[in-house]
This record gives structure tokens, sequence and C-alpha cells, in this order.
């Protein structure tokens, strides 16, 4: 995955979908998540964090971020729960989630619709999180009214046949009203989980074109300071070959002689490798 430079800043989807995989992985550890102390549970899933995100965020960053997630995650838990125990007759999985929505959004505290729904399928069969009715579900029904008895007959109408005047339509019953009543609210309800996926889809392209942006900087800002090192090198070493030293004493000669030597052993070496500098060892030059 790529890689977040900011230490601070908003949460991504990536990093919320990696800090929930890594709770459970740690917390739910059949072995070791019973056994751990607090401190040590959040070391290792800030390691395991780090490894999965390549993010730099610090141990106490995920710990907020968490408390923030398990809040929202723990009020979406009793809104469904609340919308299964007053499931309507015919409703179906998208009504289940409207339903959920509103319950979500009536309890306040917080955002008025849950959007962490890629968490939501990470944590949902964990214990905390995990629904279980309270009370047996209440089925909520319209109870249809009894059409009184009728008949098209033309023995019992006998003017039927002889008006020239068009019967009105018959008015829709009372379950066909319903099938369609409920047919609209499932387009409306793809229609919102489509918006819901494209704007996930949106804010993950943001986040990786900032990342992108992001590492581009921190390439040209690693060439640029390279490049500002070499000449500062070269400035040096013309500053140190050109140095006049006929009016040094021996020992100060010497050492610039020295230093001489060490600017071309640099050079030669860096231009045609290391075979060409033996000769500088040579006293007599």
């Amino acid at each position: 995955m790529s890689s977040f430079v900011e230490i601070g800043g908003s949460w991504s989807t990536q990093e919320d979908i990696a800090l929930c995989e890594s709770w459970v992985n740690v917390s739910h550890d059949p072995i070791t998540g019973n056994e751990m102390k607090f401190h040590h549970i959040w070391s290792k899933i800030h390691g395991e964090f780090c490894q999965r995100s390549g993010s730099i965020r610090t141990e106490m960053a995920l710990s907020s971020r968490w408390k923030i997630l398990n809040k929202e995650l723990g009020k979406w838990r009793n809104a469904l729960t609340k919308a299964r125990e007053n499931i309507r007759s015919g409703a179906n999985l998208s009504d289940e989630i409207i339903q959920a929505q509103m319950w979500f959004g009536a309890t306040g505290q917080g955002k008025k619709s849950f959007v962490h729904f890629q968490c939501w399928e990470i944590v949902k069969d964990c214990s905390r999180f995990k629904i279980i009715p309270t009370a047996p579900p209440v089925v909520l029904h319209e109870t249809p009214l009894h059409e009184s008895l009728s008949t098209d007959s033309p023995l019992d109408s006998p003017m039927e046949t002889e008006s020239p005047l068009p019967r009105p339509p018959r008015p829709i019953g009372r379950k066909a009203a319903k099938a369609k009543r409920w047919a609209t609210s499932n387009i409306d309800c793809v229609q919102i989980f489509e918006q819901i996926a494209k704007n996930n889809s949106l804010r993950l392209e943001r986040d990786l074109r900032r990342d992108e942006a992001d590492k581009a900087r921190l390439e040209a800002f690693a060439i640029e300071k390279q490049h500002a090192k070499e000449k500062d090198d070269d400035e040096r070493e013309m500053k140190i070959m050109a140095m006049d030293t006929s009016h040094m004493s021996p020992e100060t000669k010497a050492y610039w002689k020295h230093k001489r030597k060490d600017v071309m052993r640099r050079k030669l070496f860096h231009d045609d490798g290391p075979s060409n500098t033996d000769w500088l060892n040579d006293e007599n030059h």
C-alpha cells in the first residue's frame, strides 16, 4: 500500500480499514489475545498497523482513532439491532439498512449517517459488535380491507352494454400499492449505496493522488539536496586545489598537500575506479 508521510491530518478509509484489521487480529488472537495487557496489545496493534498501511502514525494516535471508530461501530450495531427487531413484512436487506440509518441518525451524539461499512464488515463477527436479539422480532404489516362482493354480470347491470361512456379505471389494490411502494424504496436504496460507493471511490482516488504528490515532492527534495551537497563539495575542493602554499610553513604545506591528494583520489576513484589511484600513495608525488 502507499505510504503516508503525514503524521497528523485526517484519517483515510485505507487507514481505518488497516486499524480495524489490526485490532481484530491482535485482540482476538486465540493464543495471546486474552493474556496481553492493554499497553502490550496496543503496541502490537501499532506494529501490525504500520506494516499493513505503511503509515507512521503514533500508537497514541491509533488508540484515539479507535475510540471514535468503536463508538460509531457500536452505534451502528445498536441501530441494526433496532431495525431487525422492528422489521416489516416483506422487507429485505436494503430496507433494513435504511431503517438502521434512521435509528442511527435519531440517536444523535455524532454523525447523522453511518459511513464505515467496510470497517463494519471486518468487526461485525467480533463479540463486542455481534448483534444479539434482545426481543422477538415484531413484524409490522398492513391489514388489507375486505372488498365487498361484486359482479360484472350484464344481467345485474343491464345499462352497461348500452352505455356509450367508458368505465373508469379500476383503482389499484392495496397489495399492488404496497408492492409498488417497496419497489420504489428498493430503487432509492440502491441509488444511495451507489452514491456511497462512488464517494468512497473518489475519496480513495484523492488519497492516492495526494500520496503520489507527497512522494514526488520528497524525491525532488532529495535530488535537490544531493545536488546542493555536490556543489558545496566541488567548491570546497576547488579552494583546496587552488590554495597558495608558497608562504606557509613546512608543516602547513604538508597538511594541504595531503588534502589535495585526498581530493585527487576521490576524483579519480569516481571517474576511473580505484585502479588509477595507487600512484597517489607514492611519497614522491
